[in-house]
């Protein structure tokens, strides 16, 4: 019972990653074959690589993914073995796919060579098949690679991969091409940006070719005769001039996109703008002839009453009066107004005239009063007729003389009494 269980857990872990692996499929749709494989990244670890064994070990690693060509189209990425040919002072270290039993694709080669003044100079070729004539970089590196103390020492032994088809080494599997959008992606970074890649048209070793002409496989070439580089792009020279004309293409319609926005934006606003005045006149227009007909109406029919002021929704209704009746309102209302201030500054006036008068008139009569009065009081009393000055003598005198005698009488009872 057990062992059918397991059985049948088994059959269903192994299904579902069938599944999930025919899910996960991804197939690269390649703009070109040469887009596979960044020579700058195989100079990059090239420089880094301790020898030509921990190169090839780079090349393949699952971690790096520094190839996606998949040329025998199994839908797995190609395994990329390292053999090498040597003479004297030059080395010619070559990369090729390995795409059946004893089928073999070369995809670039590496040229070191050291001059009498034992300066070292790298340069990465690309196949003529997959990348066009002379297409060439030539690194400098900002550190001296470890990999050139291996090559010059005694009974230096050139290096053959011993890897083949259906033969690999324990830490590769094959892994699904990505799209070239990812493998660019993924790519970028495996390139050490220290380094200097110069782009070159011409290879500084003049035995360096004969030396690749003894080792070179062609099995691609020979499955697809009619698939090389200038057959493939026929306007351009190799994948330099390419990438050249894909940088200005995609300038151009970078500057045709930001010229059709900015074209768009403006015939946006224009069109607005022309919307906005054409609305704007036409509303003047209509304004201006519903004035006029109104004034138009109004003249020759005067009789019409103001009331279509109420419905202001209703454009051909008059909305304003004859200008006639406002021109009369405001001079009567003007002469009103002068009419009022001449009435209110002569009744000032005339009030203070009165005032005046009244304050004049009561001290007038009281002064005529007075002088009445004292007239009356003279003609109800007569007058005393007048004393001679020896008769008004003689009665001060005995005035006087009275007088005298009042004071001395007090004086005299005062003696009998005592």
């Amino acid at each position: 019972m057990k062992t059918n269980l397991l059985l049948i857990v088994m059959l269903a872990l192994g299904l579902s990653t069938f599944q999930a692996k025919a899910q996960t499929t991804v197939y690269a749709k390649n703009s070109d074959i040469s887009d596979n494989l960044d020579l700058r990244a195989v100079a990059s670890i090239f420089g880094e690589s301790a020898n030509l064994q921990d190169f090839e070990r780079r090349l393949n690693d699952p971690k790096y993914q520094i190839s996606n060509l998949d040329l025998n189209g199994d839908n797995d990425v190609d395994y990329l073995r390292v053999i090498e040919s040597v003479e004297n002072r030059t080395h010619v270290v070559i990369i090729q796919a390995v795409l059946d039993r004893d089928v073999y694709q070369d995809i670039a080669t590496i040229d070191v060579e050291r001059d009498n003044y034992n300066k070292v100079s790298v340069q990465v070729v690309g196949n003529t098949y997959l990348y066009g004539a002379n297409y060439i970089y030539e690194p400098v590196y900002h550190v001296a690679p470890v990999i050139y103390t291996s090559f010059w020492v005694t009974n230096y032994r050139p290096y053959y991969s011993s890897w083949t088809w259906n033969y690999y080494p324990t830490y590769y599997y094959a892994w699904r091409p990505y799209p070239i959008y990812r493998y660019r992606n993924n790519i970028n970074v495996c390139i050490n940006v220290n380094n200097n890649y110069n782009y070159v048209n011409y290879r500084r070793s003049s035995r360096a070719p004969i030396l690749y002409e003894s080792r070179r496989s062609y099995g691609y070439e020979k499955m697809r005769p009619n698939n090389s580089f200038s057959q493939r792009n026929s306007s351009v020279k190799n994948r330099y001039e390419l990438d050249q004309r894909r940088v200005a293409s995609r300038e151009s319609n970078r500057n045709n996109n930001v010229y059709n926005s900015s074209n768009r934006g403006n015939s946006n606003r224009v069109s607005s703008t022309e919307n906005r005045t054409t609305a704007n006149r036409t509303t003047n227009r209509n304004y201006a002839e519903n004035r006029t007909n109104s004034n138009r109406t109004n003249r020759s029919n005067p009789g019409i009453s103001n009331s279509n002021r109420e419905n202001p929704v209703r454009v051909n209704t008059p909305a304003k009066t004859e200008t006639s009746p406002r021109t009369e309102t405001r001079r009567n209302y003007n002469e009103n107004n002068m009419g009022s201030s001449r009435g209110n500054t002569e009744n000032r006036n005339n009030t203070q005239r009165v005032a005046q008068t009244q304050r004049t008139e009561p001290a007038r009569n009281y002064q005529e009063n007075r002088r009445s009065t004292e007239s009356r009081n003279n003609v109800s009393r007569p007058q005393a007729p007048q004393r001679s000055e020896p008769q008004q003598r003689s009665a001060q005198e005995s005035r006087g003389n009275q007088g005298s005698r009042e004071a001395s009488s007090p004086s005299r009872g005062g003696g009998r009494r005592g």
